[in-house]
């Protein structure tokens, strides 16, 4: 039997206890007795269980060859030695209340059997390259004369910029560390430079190489349990390459990021150092989670250092107390000059990357594709999907003239904007993108990660399909046909599927795009208005855009230069970048994506800029990543899908610069 049990708040199961008691005492719930596995639900690491408490809970009742506690959940599976002690546990813990140590709240527990248990064994994360922790870099008395030293009584707006932030208490020496662009004006030093105290802890991590440079900025941060700080990278052009960081009066667990989606979670503890260089500084996000507990090996309570593994038979909660921390960095005097050029404010401007060409060959558009297309959308998922929450209302009527019941695909699904629209249908989503997928997952959605070419869904299983703003993606015509192509698979017969990609004609019937109205709009539109991305290319290498509006010929699946529309073909030209807010000159091009940094911007790797959103200054300095874009001619799409004999066009129109097609499948 397998179990699928979400969390619910504790006020929830409060308001539903007597009934939910009731039924489970009059064996209202089926059980199925005879393994000698049990879910335990509602005893959990994300409801404030530990190990330590249910262990001895469900030992009580014979030999536990297993607990199997999974992060963040509010179940666990527990195995006993025999059949008979899991129905002697059973018996006696279905329906008990008990209370929470930790947390001094009763909760109720609800046990059913299960056959079977799978899990694998976590293999262990490495640390980020170039991050390290110390342990007992200070003795305790020295903890002890550090933390006294603090005067958090004084008023604010001192000399040493004292502050009572939302989420912790922060004093700056040496210089004030701002975190809305995680820099410091290097212009108003502060006065009195770094506390005396904190001249023998410097030396002595210079003299065992931990530093390179010595510090002239302190940022001491108070955390109280349930506080935390934003993942975010100190910018780049700001400070030295180490920064150190060290943990008095308690552990903590350490997130960090890496744009690709690599997430690790690493425990500082006591009186430990963490060092922060070269990748680790540079392209790793870090942050900590504002929470009371953490969840940690239970193996090695609160002095296991390094990497948190997802081992769900050894892991456990971790109570907070207050930490503070030290903060040192060495206020750069030049720019940055570091490899890490795509994500380095100081090297935005000289960056000259070589244009990629049209391909030619299936190996080539594997490639270009994998570099301009995944990567990229791998790199820009969090802040993508803060620019996609308005669905179109043309996509919301297709979904909601569907029968009640209908099973529907997201081919290409993003951040899941259209798979909650209509909750009579049963949506599942895919996307190429495991970031956006992850989002998927955040917001309940079902949605699993492949390539459009390939769609795991078996076929004939669809009533309908939807691919938003996905085949302008794909680089060749053959490519482009083989999507639609695996779109009608998975569709019965008479199933209908809605497509959407950009048109080159952003200019129709003499009204302009949403995406060329809002050319003067703010930049933080520019990736919302063409439902796939923002758009951008080279004004000097095609006519003027009144020339683009005769149609494409059939000829697009012959020719892979996809000629027509009065476009210029690329042949073997390098693919121009395109500017956006401008009308498109070239059918295939590389249309930018400005990566905004920020707070709100969760997870997000991008270095804060030093100047005010929308500024020029940062437009230049922000990650740009460049994504490949096939814009599609009028009648294109519609010529590729009457190529196969499997479906019919039953509509095609043009809806703010997007060519649409409604098919059939026959």
């Amino acid at each position: 039997m397998r179990l699928n049990w979400e969390y619910q708040s504790f006020y929830a199961w409060r308001d539903s206890l007597t009934k939910m008691r009731k039924l489970f005492l009059k064996k209202k719930i089926m059980v199925f007795k005879g393994f000698s596995s049990l879910v335990i639900a509602n005893a959990g690491l994300g409801n404030g269980m530990s190990r330590h408490q249910l262990l001895r809970i469900v030992e009580e009742y014979g030999l536990v060859e297993t607990l199997l506690m999974p992060p963040n959940k509010p179940y666990s599976f527990v195995k006993y030695g025999t059949t008979e002690e899991a129905k002697k546990a059973f018996d006696a813990l279905n329906g008990k209340e008990v209370t929470l140590e930790d947390f001094g709240q009763n909760i109720v527990l609800y046990i059913n059997f299960v056959e079977k248990v799978f899990w694998q064994n976590a293999a262990p994360t490495s640390l980020p390259p170039g991050l390290m922790v110390i342990e007992k870099i200070i003795s305790p008395e020295e903890e002890r004369r550090m933390l006294e030293s603090i005067d958090w009584t004084a008023d604010e707006d001192t000399q040493n910029a004292q502050k009572t932030l939302k989420h912790r208490k922060v004093k700056h020496f040496g210089y004030e560390f701002c975190y809305d662009n995680n820099n410091v004006d290097k212009d108003k030093p502060l006065p009195g430079g770094l506390p005396e105290i904190c001249d023998l802890f410097l030396e002595k991590c210079l003299k065992q190489g931990y530093i390179q440079h010595k510090p002239d900025q302190l940022t001491i941060n108070q955390y109280e349990p349930g506080q935390g700080i934003p993942p975010h990278i100190d910018t780049h052009s700001a400070f030295e390459d180490e920064i150190i960081s060290l943990s008095l009066g308690s552990e903590i667990v350490m997130d960090f990021k890496h744009p690709d989606g690599r997430t690790v979670a690493v425990m500082l503890p006591r009186c430990s150092l963490l060092v922060m260089a070269g990748e680790s500084r540079y392209m790793w996000t870090h942050g900590i989670t504002p929470r009371k507990y953490d969840v940690i090996q239970a193996s090695e309570l609160g002095q296991k250092v390094g990497t948190i593994t997802a081992d769900v038979g050894d892991l456990t909660l971790n109570r907070r107390e207050t930490r503070t921390s030290f903060t040192f960095r060495k206020v750069r005097r030049s720019p940055c000059n570091c490899i890490y050029s795509s994500v380095c404010d100081s090297q935005k401007g000289q960056q000259r990357q070589v244009q990629p060409s049209f391909p030619h060959s299936e190996m080539e558009a594997s490639k270009l594709e994998q570099e301009y297309v995944h990567k990229v959308y791998e790199e820009i998922a969090t802040h993508f999907s803060s620019t996609r929450h308005s669905p179109w209302p043309q996509i919301v009527e297709f979904l909601r003239s569907l029968p009640k019941g209908s099973i529907v695909a997201d081919v290409g699904c993003g951040n899941g904007k259209y798979l909650g629209i209509n909750e009579d249908l049963y949506m599942v989503g895919c996307d190429r993108s495991k970031n956006l997928v992850d989002i998927c997952g955040e917001k309940n959605f079902q949605a699993f990660v492949c390539d459009a070419l390939s769609v795991p869904i078996r076929s004939g299983s669809c009533d309908a399909c939807i691919s938003i703003a996905v085949i302008h993606h794909f680089s060749t015509a053959e490519r482009r046909l083989a999507t639609i192509r695996e779109l009608a698979r998975l569709l019965r017969p008479g199933g209908m599927a809605l497509i959407y990609v950009w048109a080159m004609e952003q200019e129709y019937k003499n009204q302009k795009s949403k995406y060329l109205k809002e050319k003067n709009g703010s930049k933080d539109k520019e990736e919302e208005i063409s439902t796939g991305v923002a758009q951008t290319p080279l004004s000097d290498q095609m006519p003027d855009s009144s020339s683009q509006d005769s149609a494409c010929s059939d000829q697009l699946l012959n020719d892979s230069k996809d000629k027509g529309c009065d476009a210029e073909p690329v042949a073997d030209s390098r693919l121009p970048v395109h500017t956006n807010r401008t009308s498109f000159h070239s059918q295939d091009l590389l249309v930018p994506w400005h990566l905004k940094g920020g707070p709100k911007k969760k997870g997000e790797s991008a270095d804060t800029v030093l100047f005010p959103a929308g500024s020029k200054e940062s437009q230049e300095l922000s990650p740009v990543f460049h994504r490949y874009y096939h814009v599609f001619c009028e009648g294109e799409l519609e010529a590729a899908c009457r190529s196969l004999d499997c479906v019919r066009v039953q509509k095609s129109y043009y809806d703010q610069g997007n060519w649409c097609v409604v098919l059939e499948k026959l």
